[in-house]
């Protein structure tokens, strides 16, 4: 088993001080007992691995495979921008195979490599590259399809029984699926398509897709957990453009172009939010969390800090009654920091006044947020 989450951290080291005999004993509680809450992102355990083809006629096969699979690693990690240069990718890594973990045959010519994920992170951090950690957001899409002369779906999460002469039906939606899953996967994307079961087709309707009725769709989107919504209305056999509708953050986006090009632009988009610059100055942040009235609920808060990519470190400041404060050292700053968290699950409070009984100098912060803990 590895590492708790809970050992990044740093109690207070004021000596006597009770809120470090209380957080010690909370501390030890939940390492016995398990109680470390998941956060509310989707953890992308392949970010670090691919699959390429493997050339055995190239003069160095194995170097070839391995360099095309550190690029689609990077596009994961850091973006086009960096993966589709390869001047800079020789510079920042000239010895491809010194980060290979492991490697295995694939099928149909092709070889599998995973890669040393924590040195691959550190060398884009030295040289200011931008990384987007394994903790993103999932996304939800919604997509109907018009085939011409009367034919209209709804893509579903898996290929519904029909009879066999809708197997040509079965094929095209499942084909169309998996283009998106596939981009989705290269840019290290959770992506999920609806279960279509009787309860989602309670509420949504082909009808309410293509008319644009999202408020209904986004309702219907509650059960999945989903942190972004996309909505696609396509027509294969026309002229027309496809249109789609983006929900993410409490902003709503219209976009035209294919289904793959939208995947790729949905990436794009949270990466600019969540990706941090590893020349990105590290700032001092007061951060209060109210709502810890349970082992489970401190439990939650230390884990998700402990998890969140940007936070260098963190220490607690004070307690007083269910509201813990803290100092985070974040790299990207307080805006930052507020986005993550509120992606996380947890919910902005206007920001209260400081602890009393904690000095202005124990916290030594250059931003404060407020944040409380629903459970």
């Amino acid at each position: 088993m590895g590492k708790p989450p809970l050992l990044k951290t740093r109690l207070s080291r004021h000596a006597g001080d009770p809120r470090q005999t209380l957080f010690g004993a909370l501390a030890a509680m939940l390492l016995c007992v398990g109680l470390l809450p998941e956060a509310v992102a989707v953890d992308v355990p392949t970010l670090y691995t691919a699959e390429v083809a493997f050339d055995q006629n190239a003069d160095d096969p194995r170097k070839d495979a391995y360099d095309a699979a550190l690029a689609e690693v990077l596009m994961r990690v850091s973006g086009s921008e960096l993966s589709t240069n390869v001047d800079a990718i020789s510079e920042l890594f000239p010895d491809a195979a010194s980060y290979v973990m492991q490697y295995r045959p694939g099928a149909n010519d092709t070889l599998w490599v995973s890669f040393d994920g924590e040195a691959i992170e550190q060398v884009l951090r030295d040289a200011g590259q931008t990384v987007w950690g394994a903790d993103r957001p999932l996304t939800l899409v919604w997509l109907a399809v018009d085939w011409g002369q009367g034919e209209r779906e709804m893509i579903s999460a898996d290929d519904p029984e029909r009879s066999q002469r809708q197997s040509r039906s079965i094929d095209r939606n499942r084909l169309l699926r998996e283009r998106m899953l596939e981009i989705a996967e290269r840019r290290g994307l959770p992506l999920l398509f609806p279960l279509l079961d009787t309860t989602d087709l309670q509420g949504v309707t082909f009808s309410d897709i293509w008319g644009g009725f999202d408020e209904r769709i986004i309702d219907a989107s509650e059960r999945y957990d989903a942190h972004s919504i996309l909505i696609g209305r396509i027509r294969p056999s026309s002229s027309r453009r496809e249109n789609w509708s983006y929900y993410f953050g409490g902003e709503q986006r219209s976009w035209n172009g294919p289904p793959e090009a939208v995947i790729a632009r949905v990436a794009d988009l949270l990466a600019g939010e969540f990706a941090v610059g590893g020349d990105a100055p590290v700032e001092s942040v007061a951060l209060h969390v109210s709502g810890i009235v349970s082992v489970e609920a401190y439990g939650y808060v230390q884990s998700l800090l402990a998890d969140v990519a940007l936070i260098e470190n963190f220490i607690i400041t004070g307690v007083a009654g269910d509201r813990v404060s803290y100092r985070v050292d974040v790299r990207g700053g307080a805006d930052r920091l507020g986005r993550t968290l509120r992606f996380n699950g947890l919910v902005e409070q206007d920001l209260m006044a400081p602890l009393s009984g904690i000095r202005p100098d124990e916290i030594q912060a250059d931003a404060s947020l407020e944040f409380y803990y629903r459970p």
